[in-house]
């Protein structure tokens, strides 16, 4: 099956066996002598692969291929991406070659997503049904309170990631700006601005624009050896940013919402638009993704960061699955202090204009079922307990109310048990046998039995 040693045998074996690699098919396009090109389609006018590479062809070079008038075309239309191999957009028909470019963006910028068995058997889950399902399920009173768990869970999830505790104002601010996730606005880069605005506290990192100078990512080393990810230069992040902007104004009406999310999401945290701020307004482009969708209920959040916390590794890998690779295409210098210069790969730009976010949006969907299926089902199961317990308490036994809540948190988080140290603490104010009978009824109920001689419940 060794295709003849020539750039365009390679390129037209490629598209036969191993699907739609555009930074790899630009590279080999940017190089294949067009009269070869030319005459492969001369002689086999109807072969889909050759009328792929024509497509592209002329649609990198932006003018038809010399020597070329009529391609002569006797079959029908072909999409450029397989549906049954990629998630796909609206297809753009070619008339000339018979091709439909149905990819999820244009060549300028293109993201791809494959169906992979795994990733296709996430998205047949519904996850988004399953949470809508799960709000009839708990019902308007539970689900508030869950919901505000979800939001202060979800922002102090979004900063632990970036290894931040965020002060109570901080905190207050992020929470009110996920709830914006749901108001129907498009994307810009105004809002984006402010959304940066919003999300940072540091008055000198505020944005006004699109960053105008190269950024990087670096760990704890002095110098290039340091350097972890440089996103593309700004002159590309601006013309990125423009194509991304479209897509997540613009879902394709195939593509999977949570994939849309995840494409949106991972695509503007490798672009890094801004030089502060990008890890967490990527996360909260996934819930403006959703969102805008209307595929949940109002204002219900999943609590993706709390599950992407836990899962730190699995976000690390998805994250440098891309980035790694990247990296060696820069050429980072540094001349102490800040002065660092940057140089770039021949074609290192195709890399950044055709992501393949496969892997980010199979742990996009990961998270999003961890953070329904466990921590928000985990919050309403503690919200039922808690409220159990308290009725059961407060029927038998008075004392403050804020000291019983404290009390119930603090033994479930305990495990079912009270420390000797809190039990001090509340001595003077509740007496013993109160402390035994709180214990002993959160640990009953996290076991699933009766409270004591609570019958009814």
């Amino acid at each position: 099956m060794a295709p003849e040693p020539t750039l365009l045998h390679h390129a037209l074996f490629a598209l036969k066996h191993e699907g739609v690699r555009l930074d790899l098919l630009a590279g080999a396009l940017r190089r294949l002598p067009a009269d070869d090109l030319a005459a492969w389609v001369q002689a086999t006018p109807n072969s889909v692969y050759g009328r792929k590479l024509g497509h592209l062809w002329e649609r990198w070079h932006r003018q038809q291929l010399p020597g070329l008038i009529e391609v002569g075309v006797a079959s029908g239309y072909a999409p450029l991406f397989d549906p049954e191999q990629y998630f796909v957009g609206p297809a753009q028909r070619d008339s000339r070659w018979r091709i439909e470019f149905n990819g999820l963006g244009d060549l300028d910028f293109c993201p791809v997503v494959r169906k992979t068995p795994a990733l296709l058997a996430r998205t047949q889950k519904d996850i988004l049904g399953q949470a809508k399902a799960f709000a009839d399920e708990v019902g308007p009173a539970l689900l508030e309170r869950a919901m505000n768990w979800a939001y202060l869970s979800e922002t102090e999830g979004s900063f632990a990631i970036e290894g931040e505790a965020p002060t109570q104002g901080k905190a207050n601010l992020f929470a009110a700006l996920l709830r914006r996730a749901h108001e129907q606005r498009r994307l810009t880069e105004e809002l984006l601005v402010e959304l940066q605005n919003a999300a940072i506290s540091n008055p000198f990192d505020k944005a006004v624009q699109f960053r105008t100078e190269q950024n990087r990512l670096q760990r704890d080393v002095p110098g290039a050896a340091g350097v972890t990810y440089v996103p593309p230069a700004p002159e590309l992040a601006m013309e990125l940013m423009s194509a991304l902007m479209r897509l997540a104004n613009q879902r394709p009406a195939a593509l999977d919402a949570l994939v849309h999310a995840a494409v949106v999401s991972f695509a503007f945290v490798f672009i890094h638009p801004f030089m502060d701020g990008n890890g967490r307004l990527s996360r909260f482009l996934i819930h403006h993704c959703l969102g805008q969708s209307g595929l949940l209920p109002p204002q219900f959040l999943l609590p993706i960061s709390v599950a992407m916390k836990k899962h730190e590794a699995d976000y690390l890998k998805a994250l440098t699955s891309f980035s790694r690779p990247a990296r060696q295409l820069c050429r980072v210098m540094w001349a102490g202090d800040e002065n660092y210069s940057y140089d770039w790969a021949e074609g290192a730009d195709t890399w950044f204009r055709y992501i393949d976010l496969t892997e980010a949006a199979s742990f996009t969907l990961d998270m999003a079922e961890a953070s329904l299926t466990s921590h928000m089902r985990h919050e309403v199961e503690f919200l039922n307990l808690f409220d159990r317990v308290q009725r059961h308490i407060d029927a038998r036994h008075d004392l403050r109310g804020s000291d019983l809540a404290t009390l119930i948190v603090t033994v479930f988080q305990n495990g079912g048990s009270l420390s000797n140290n809190r039990r001090k603490r509340y001595a003077e104010r509740v007496p013993a046998h109160v402390l035994d009978a709180i214990e002993r009824a959160v640990s009953r109920a996290m076991q699933g039995h009766a409270l004591s001689d609570d019958n009814e419940d």
